[in-house]
């Protein structure tokens, strides 16, 4: 297929997305601007104490999770396909007088436009999904960690990728590991409430746990560890919900929502 159509196809839908998003109750700008951090239990526990640490945040959307690393101390560049994304965390970079740095292009020519190594190479919910392979993107990560640093990913389970949430209820309609792409054209996006604002137009590819795990070893990075979790931060999904931690799961439990990884650079 015609890649570059794809990326294209997402990149105009995730400009859309960037207006609809910044004035939705879900990113909640407005407590975000007052301090309030945009980060969730898992990724704050995962990256510990980043104070005066080398951040590269990939698929960063506007930003918020870029900047809120920046609040904590840490140096950090976010990378997102979209030009009025960018455009946004630069904004709200200056707004808020931090010192994060973005760039705006296809995550997969990273080293393309930035040869700095960090410390720490971070993505969440919802990334690898835009990705027709991972092999190039773990070299990519592989290339701008510096030696000792580290990975981290937490990320939506792939069988709750398996569904088309287009019907009600969803069908378990694609596979585990599709290599063919899934166009889905809806409207509204997973920020808005009742009333939807866009119509969302995507490409998107299915990636199981192994091909996860074994692009980033094959890239030579070595496994801190993998776990897999019931609870979502994000009420994302149909019919979540709510458990005794303030997390969303399956009403029946019978597939975790979300998994993380952590790879270290020897």
């Amino acid at each position: 297929m015609d890649l570059q159509k794809a990326f294209e196809t997402n990149r105009e839908t995730w400009n859309q997305k960037v207006d609809v998003h910044a004035q939705s109750d879900f990113y909640n700008l407005k407590a975000f601007k007052e301090g309030a951090t945009s980060l969730n239990r898992y990724e704050l526990d995962a990256l510990g104490d980043v104070k005066g640490k080398n951040i590269l945040h990939l698929q960063c959307h506007f930003g918020q999770d870029t900047l809120s690393l920046a609040r904590m101390g840490a140096k950090c560049v976010g990378v997102d396909l979209s030009n009025k994304g960018i455009a946004l965390a630069q904004q709200l970079n200056n707004e808020l007088d931090l010192d994060a740095q973005f760039v705006c292009c296809n995550v997969l020519d990273t080293s393309k436009h930035i040869k700095e190594q960090f410390d720490i190479v971070f993505t969440s919910y919802g990334v690898i999904g835009w990705l027709p392979d991972l092999q190039p993107w773990a070299l990519m990560i592989a290339e701008r960690l510096k030696p000792g640093g580290f990975f981290y990913m937490v990320e939506f389970h792939p069988i709750a990728w398996m569904f088309d949430y287009t019907v009600n209820p969803p069908v378990m309609k694609y596979g585990y590991n599709q290599e063919e792409a899934i166009y889905e054209e809806y409207e509204g996006t997973y920020a808005e409430g009742d009333t939807p604002q866009m119509t969302s137009k995507e490409y998107g590819w299915n990636h199981g746990l192994s091909e996860v795990i074994q692009s980033l070893k094959d890239a030579g990075l070595q496994l801190e560890f993998f776990r897999e979790h019931n609870g979502s931060p994000y009420n994302v999904f149909p019919n979540l919900v709510k458990n005794t931690e303030g997390l969303y799961e399956l009403p029946h439990g019978l597939y975790p929502l979300v998994y993380e990884v952590k790879f270290v650079k020897g």
